[in-house]
């Protein structure tokens, strides 16, 4: 094991991987900006450093610091945790180069699974379903795209080979836009991720957002720890998410966690990930893996009793899993509630200072946040301040637990998303479970109308 690990990241995860280090006996370096000085995990780290100004890119996109930081302070691994710079395969690789161990997948991994059409390709490789679309980015000629798009029918949707969180899609639901939306998403994308590239999918009309956890270690085990349902979302972004899925039968489940795990044996794959589909009468549709830890683990972690992030450590020092697929126990049902400061139905940022801070308590009840009372939600990052939750013996009592804690949370002098939540929890559609990825957006657009 690790005597010491540098956290490259910040807000709850920062505190999400101290918290697992602590419990491994491994000291905790954190690296921060300017802006988060007074930060909760930067009191409790064994040490901290400061790596620049509150601006991301100067401060936790900023590699030289970052890679300096773990030198000053004799770290021997590095965990970027989700977001920045988690997914960025030159920042695994100058991690790797400058004697330090990446605590997450090998760089060319990375790398394959990072373009969506390499990552595609590569599912496509080893059985797993995807989204019938293009054969690879498409080309440049016009003629072909047509061809292409009234082979696959519409409506199409056109996305960016290097996009992710949302960015970098379009929508089309006729010929005569599809060149003219192939053009803007290609510029979009060449300007916001460097790669101009994209390709081409059916547009899936009413499809949920499932998704599978694997582990697996340098040794080629492989394990999935069932799946998590992501489908209540706006503009691609997760509101909330639950562990196992309703409604759908384990079966599915099961034959698409075999593949999911057969696919990781074959790349040779490392730590922790995530297999993104979208599920539709009773068919999934591989769209993206993210490898890294997602912010929606602890659903997993709850109806499992496996720390995801203690597993990323133990594999990324070699060791190997310490459980089969045999061994996966799958019990009760868990929710979360992601937390943002902001308006809770035009979305603003609200950032500022926290002056009242209480948060839910009680049987089931996890709440996982950096923030306290008179703590200042800088402007610069995510609006994401904590999530809330909740475990019980049946999804009947997640709900209502979690309706509980909603109730009991106190958040004074920002405005967060509390709200909207609430809304959530007492909806009908989202109490029978089973919406779909528009369920929310059509939700707020009634309500706008």
């Amino acid at each position: 094991m690790f005597d010491k690990i540098l956290i490259a990241n910040r807000g709850e995860i920062a505190l999400r991987i101290q918290r697992a280090c602590r419990e491994l006996g491994v000291k905790t370096v954190v690296v921060h900006s300017e802006a988060d000085t007074e930060a909760k995990y930067v009191k409790l780290a064994d040490e901290s450093v400061c790596i620049g100004p509150a601006a991301s890119r100067d401060s936790y996109l900023n590699i030289p610091a970052i890679i300096s930081a773990a030198e000053v302070t004799d770290s021997e691994a590095i965990h970027p945790g989700y977001g920045f710079l988690s997914e960025n395969a030159d920042f695994a690789e100058r991690v790797e180069k400058s004697g330090f161990v990446f605590i997450g997948p090998r760089p060319e991994t990375i790398r394959i699974m990072g373009d969506k059409v390499s990552a595609k390709d590569a599912m496509r490789a080893s059985g797993v379903p995807v989204v019938p679309g293009s054969d690879g980015a498409l080309p440049d000629d016009p003629k072909e795209i047509i061809r292409i798009a009234r082979s696959v029918g519409y409506p199409v949707i056109i996305k960016a080979s290097g996009g992710g969180g949302g960015r970098g899609m379009r929508v089309v639901n006729t010929e005569a836009a599809l060149i003219n939306a192939v053009t803007m998403t290609r510029a979009e994308a060449g300007a916001a991720f460097g790669n101009p590239s994209v390709y081409l999918e059916k547009f899936l009309e009413n499809p949920r957002h499932i998704e599978i956890q694997v582990l697996a270690d340098e040794f080629r085990n492989a394990v999935y720890l069932g799946e998590r349902d992501c489908s209540m979302q706006r503009r691609h972004q997760k509101v909330i998410e639950e562990a196992p899925a309703p409604g759908i039968a384990r079966r599915l489940i099961d034959r698409i966690g075999v593949r999911c795990t057969e696919a990781c044996r074959k790349m040779g794959y490392r730590g922790a990930g995530t297999f993104e589909f979208l599920f539709e009468d009773g068919e999934f549709y591989f769209i993206e893996m993210n490898t890294r830890v997602q912010v929606e683990h602890p659903v997993t972690e709850q109806i499992t009793g496996i720390d995801i992030v203690q597993e990323q450590i133990r594999v990324a020092a070699g060791e190997r899993l310490r459980f089969k697929q045999r061994d996966i126990r799958l019990a009760g049902h868990a929710i979360e509630c992601r937390i943002n400061a902001e308006d809770p139905y035009k979305f603003t940022p609200s950032p500022g200072r926290i002056t009242s801070w209480h948060p839910p308590g009680g049987p089931g009840v996890r709440v996982d946040s950096h923030a306290y009372t008179n703590y200042f939600v800088p402007p610069n990052y995510d609006s994401m301040i904590g999530k809330v939750i909740t475990f019980g013996d049946t999804r009947e009592q997640a709900i209502m637990r979690m309706r509980i804690a909603l109730s009991e949370m106190v958040v004074e002098g920002i405005q967060t998303n509390l709200p909207l939540h609430r809304d959530l929890l007492a909806d009908s559609s989202f109490v029978a479970g089973g919406t779909s990825i528009h369920y929310l957006e059509n939700k707020l657009a009634q309500r706008r109308g």
